[in-house]
C-alpha cells in the first residue's frame, strides 16, 4: 500500500516546521517544506502550484505556521489552501478553521458569544472611546488583530500624562485602525499554554517570565516550564478550543484574582512548550494522527 504524500507548509528553517517534516519523513518517506510565498494558484487548471510540485495532487497538507507574521495577507494565503481542499486534499487544521482564529477579533468574538472567560476587552475605532478604556482599566494592553509573541503589542496606563496618552493611542492607530483593547491583567507570573490534539487534551505547559517584561512570551525572554492545571481549567480550555474545529491547538491561559481567563486559541499551536515543558514530542504524535485520519 502507497504511503501517504504530506506536505509541510512553514517556514523553511525554522525548528518546528523542520521538526514536524522530519516527523512526516520518517514516517512517508517524502520531506515537502512549503514555503506559501512561493505558491501559485492557477484556476483555470485548478492547480495549487509549488515548484514542480501540485499541491492538489497530495493527500495531506499539515500547516505549522502560514507566514513569519500574522497580517491580512496570512488570509490570502489560507484561502489558497482553501482550493487544495476542494480538490480532495485534506488540510489539518482546516482552512476556515484557521481562518476564524488568525484575526484576534474574530477569535474573540466567537469565544465572547460561548461565554469564554476573557479579560475585559474593548474593540473600538473611535480614539474618545479608546482613552476612555484606559481610564477604567487603569493600565490597557492595545493589540493588532494580527500579530503573534506579543509583536506591536503596547501598554497605555491611566497615570501617564493626558498627551502621552492621546499621542500613543494615535500612533497605534495609525497601522491598526480597529483597536483592540484589553485590561492589563495581574498576573502571577506565567501564563499557561494547553495542548490539544484532534480535540484530546495532552498536557500543559507554563511560559514563565524571566525579566521585567510585562508579558511572558518566549520571544520577550521567558521560558517554558511544566504545569499541571486544574481540572476546572482543562474544561474552560475544552470549551473554547471545542469551537474552532482545530486538529491541533493550544489555548492561552492565565490565572487571575477573579479566576483563570482565556486569551486565545491559537491558529498554529507551538510544539517547544509541549517539548521543553511537557517532554512530549508533539510533532510526531501530530503525524500519527494525520496518518490515522488519511488512511
Amino acid at each position: 500500500m502507497a504511503k501517504p504524500r504530506i506536505g509541510v507548509v512553514g517556514l523553511p528553517g525554522k525548528w518546528s516546521t523542520e521538526t514536524l517534516a522530519d516527523a512526516v519523513e520518517a514516517s512517508t518517506g517524502m520531506r515537502l517544506v512549503i514555503d506559501m510565498s512561493d505558491v501559485a494558484l492557477d484556476l483555470d487548471g485548478r492547480k495549487l502550484l509549488y515548484g514542480e510540485h501540485d499541491l492538489c495532487e497530495l493527500d495531506a497538507i499539515i500547516v505549522k505556521k502560514i507566514s513569519r507574521e500574522y497580517s491580512p495577507n496570512s488570509i490570502d494565503r489560507l484561502e489558497l489552501l482553501r482550493v487544495a481542499e476542494a480538490g480532495g486534499v485534506r488540510v489539518f487544521s482546516p482552512a476556515l478553521s484557521m481562518l476564524r482564529l488568525i484575526d484576534r477579533l474574530s477569535c474573540t468574538a466567537t469565544m465572547a458569544n460561548a461565554a469564554i472567560p476573557m479579560p475585559p476587552t474593548l474593540i473600538t475605532e473611535d480614539t474618545v472611546q479608546a482613552e476612555a478604556a484606559v481610564q477604567r482599566y487603569r493600565s490597557a494592553v492595545f493589540k493588532p488583530l494580527f500579530s503573534t509573541k506579543a509583536r506591536g503589542m503596547i501598554v497605555v496606563d491611566a497615570d501617564d500624562p493626558e498627551p502621552e496618552r492621546i499621542r500613543q493611542i494615535k500612533d497605534f492607530q495609525r497601522d491598526n485602525p480597529m483597536m483592540y483593547i484589553q485590561k492589563k491583567m495581574q498576573l502571577p507570573g506565567q501564563d499557561l499554554g494547553l495542548v490539544f490534539l484532534g480535540g484530546e487534551y495532552l498536557g500543559a505547559y507554563a511560559r514563565v517570565s524571566e525579566g521585567k517584561s510585562w508579558n511572558t512570551t518566549i520571544h520577550h525572554g521567558g521560558r517554558y516550564a511544566a504545569a499541571e492545571p486544574d481540572a476546572s481549567w482543562v474544561e474552560i480550555a475544552q470549551r473554547a478550543q471545542g469551537l474552532f474545529n482545530m486538529d491541533y491547538t493550544t489555548v492561552d491561559m492565565a490565572e487571575t484574582e477573579h479566576g483563570p481567563i482565556v486569551f486565545e486559541v491559537s491558529a498554529f499551536g507551538g510544539f517547544r512548550g509541549a517539548k521543553e515543558g511537557l517532554g512530549i514530542n508533539v510533532a510526531e504524535r501530530y503525524v500519527d494522527y494525520v496518518l490515522k485520519q488519511t488512511a
